[in-house]
Order: structure tokens, then C-alpha cells, then sequence
């Protein structure tokens, strides 16, 4: 079977995602895979890529900017939308490479060009838990959750199937929609978990994130302190400053005493499995605000935003990690096999030769 993958390039989750299913996918079926931004620089050395534009939240100091991350992203949504230069390009990729099945983490241009050709499409993303499940949200964030799930449906419309990843639980509200846990990758396997004294700290955009207040915050720690996110390398201090690298990242997490971190979805379930306590700082973001609220709900960690990251904080939080680590016990899961059992069950239905692909289904 021939399947065009595309993966949003916001942040490494999206690409993390893909490596859990690509290496079963690869072993039977023929990938085509599209990628922009970080997904683009964390896959390419794993797997042929083809570069296509990715959608960003822009910043304007350290703080998320609405009318800034508009702007910067004007000529893509535009392109998008009217199907540009950049969209007829992925169009043509798609009708050269005719797929059987299109696989969608989130990025626009492979959904859209998918329907345009009539190729059967699966969503597989997180973000999804918002607009194809029901999941514990807040009040307070339920306008912007709602907000949110209109954009991403006017982004990718409505495909055939989805598969929702996600560390926490949440029931499907249609037919067709599939719920598996978190994407671990293989090297996540290959190292052991320890115990060490030192705190990882990821951020997935340093350079607006790691602001001087959060640097000291972590300087008045007691703990070595690793940092990934900056861009930066060298020993400062306390503080030891690392260039992302896949592998490093992972056998750093394995020995270090907790994370704190951007509350992304995919490394909130790399954690999990690795036994390593959480302090997340959520993005302003209503995805990342509620799965910050499910790792307290869940027992797992803690949250707390970027302004309000201070070293008696981060000192309590480190106080109560052994409670955390013995919730952690009972939580982790590996969603990988039930997301490539899921993604073959689909493409099956997909592709079976019935006539026009159905559509999403109320559930009874």
C-alpha cells in the first residue's frame, strides 16, 4: 500500500509521534513522508523527507503573541486557503505519488491536498481530543477549547477516521475515532530508568522561553541542572546547557531526578513511562493548559506558569516527587501497537473498494 504521512512542524511532539508508527509502517508499506520546521530537522535523519511550510505560534519578548503569530503566518494560511504555490505543490506530490490512504498528524497541507484528490484520510494527532472526544476540560478553558477545535476542523476538515494519542483517557463522541496511548520510541527502550540528582529542563522554545527569570530561578536550586530548548552548549554554573539530540535527550530523562518541561502531550508520556516527575509549564495554549491540568488531575506532577516559576517552586515540587513516581507506576502505557493496529485497521476500511470512503458516524 502507498501512504503519504504529513507531519505538523510545531515543536518535536509531532515528529516523536511519527517514529513510534514509521518503523512498522515502513516494514510493509511504501511512505511518503512531508515535514516542515522541527519535524522536518528531527525526522530527516531517520527517514527520507520532503520539506513542505509549517504553521507557528510566534512570540513577541517571551510572551505568546495572537496578533504576531497572525501576521508571520499570514502567507501561509493564505496560500493554504486558496490553494497557493506552496498547496498546489503538495497536491502534485500526492497525485505523482498516488497514495492508497493519507495519515495527518495535524499538518494542513497534506489534509487538504489529500481531499482534494479524494484520498482517504486519518487523522493522527493529539490535538484531536478536542474535536473528536469528550475530555475533562476545565471551565475556564472551555471557550478557548471550543475556539480551537473550530479552527482545527476549518484547517483539516472532516477525515475519514481519526486516532487520538494521548497520556490521558478521554471517550470518542463519533464512530471512526480511535483513542491509543502516548508514542514511545524505541530508544526509550533501550536505556534504563535511575534515579539522579539532576533536574531536565526542556523547553520547546527556548529562545523565547528560557527568560532571565527562569534562569534563576534554576540557578538557586541545590540540584545540577540540565537544559535543553536554548540552542545553547556549555557548563555554566550549576546550570549545563545541551543542543537537542534525540538520543542524549532520552538517556538524560532516564537518570535525572524530574523534568520540567513544556506540556507537550508526547513528552508527558515519555515521562510517564520513565517514572520522572513533572513540573510542566504550559505554552498559551488551550491544548497544553488542559493537559497541564491532567498531569495534576492525574497525580503526576505539577503545574505552574512561566511568570510564577520561582525556586521555592521548583524546591516544594521536588519535595513531593516520590508521590508522584509511585502514581507514575500505574499510569504508564505504550500506545504504539494499538495505534499501528488502528492505523492498518483503517486503512483497510479505507481502501477496501466499497464505493464512496463513509464518514465519520454518530455513535448510537
Amino acid at each position: 500500500m502507498r501512504i503519504v504521512y504529513g507531519v505538523f512542524g510545531y515543536g518535536r511532539g509531532h515528529a516523536t509521534r511519527a517514529m513510534g508508527v514509521l518503523p512498522e509502517l515502513t516494514k510493509r508499506h511504501q511512505v511518503l513522508l512531508l515535514a516542515g520546521g522541527d519535524a522536518l530537522e528531527a525526522l530527516a535523519p531517520v527517514h527520507p523527507v520532503i520539506p513542505i511550510p509549517t504553521l507557528r505560534y510566534a512570540y513577541a519578548g517571551s510572551r505568546l503573541s495572537a496578533l504576531e503569530t497572525l501576521r508571520q503566518n499570514y502567507p501561509v494560511l493564505s496560500d493554504l486557503l486558496s490553494c497557493g504555490e506552496e498547496e498546489q505543490r503538495v497536491t502534485d506530490l500526492l497525485a505523482a505519488f498516488k497514495p492508497h490512504v493519507a495519515i495527518c498528524d495535524v499538518d494542513p497541507f497534506t489534509h487538504r491536498a489529500a481531499a482534494r484528490l479524494g484520498v482517504p484520510r486519518i487523522s493522527f494527532d493529539h490535538f484531536g481530543i478536542l474535536a473528536y472526544c469528550r475530555p475533562h476540560v476545565p471551565l475556564r478553558h472551555r471557550p478557548a477549547a471550543l475556539r480551537d477545535a473550530l479552527v482545527y476542523r476549518l484547517l483539516v476538515g472532516q477525515p475519514e477516521r481519526a486516532i487520538v494519542s494521548s497520556f490521558y483517557s478521554a471517550p470518542p463522541v463519533r464512530s471512526g475515532v480511535r483513542c491509543v496511548g502516548p508514542l514511545l520510541r524505541d530508544e526509550l527502550f533501550a536505556v534504563k530508568a535511575e534515579r539522579g540528582d539532576e533536574v531536565l529542563v526542556y523547553l520547546n522554545q527556548g529562545r523565547h522561553q528560557y527568560t532571565p527569570h527562569v534562569e534563576h530561578a534554576l540557578r538557586a536550586l541545590d540540584n545540577p541542572v540540565l537544559v535543553y530548548g536554548t540552542g545553547e552548549e556549555g557548563t555554566d554554573g550549576s546550570i549545563t546547557y545541551r543542543r537537542t539530540d534525540n538520543r542524549r535527550f532520552i538517556e538524560d530523562m532516564a537518570r535525572c531526578r524530574a523534568l520540567v518541561c513544556t506540556a507537550g502531550n508526547q513528552i508527558v508520556g515519555e515521562a510517564l513511562h520513565l517514572g520522572k516527575p513533572l513540573l510542566v509549564l504550559p505554552e498559551e495554549s488551550t491544548e497544553q493548559r488542559i493537559n497541564a491540568c491532567a498531569v495534576e488531575r492525574l497525580g503526576i506532577g505539577e503545574q505552574v506558569s512561566f511568570g510564577d516559576l520561582k525556586a521555592g517552586v521548583l524546591r516544594r515540587f521536588l519535595s513531593r516527587t516520590e508521590s508522584y513516581v509511585e502514581r507514575m507506576r500505574w499510569l504508564a502505557r505504550d500506545g504504539r501497537r494499538d495505534a499501528v493496529d488502528a492505523l492498518e485497521r483503517f486503512a483497510a476500511e479505507l481502501t477496501a473498494g466499497r464505493g464512496p470512503v463513509e464518514r465519520f458516524r454518530r455513535a448510537a
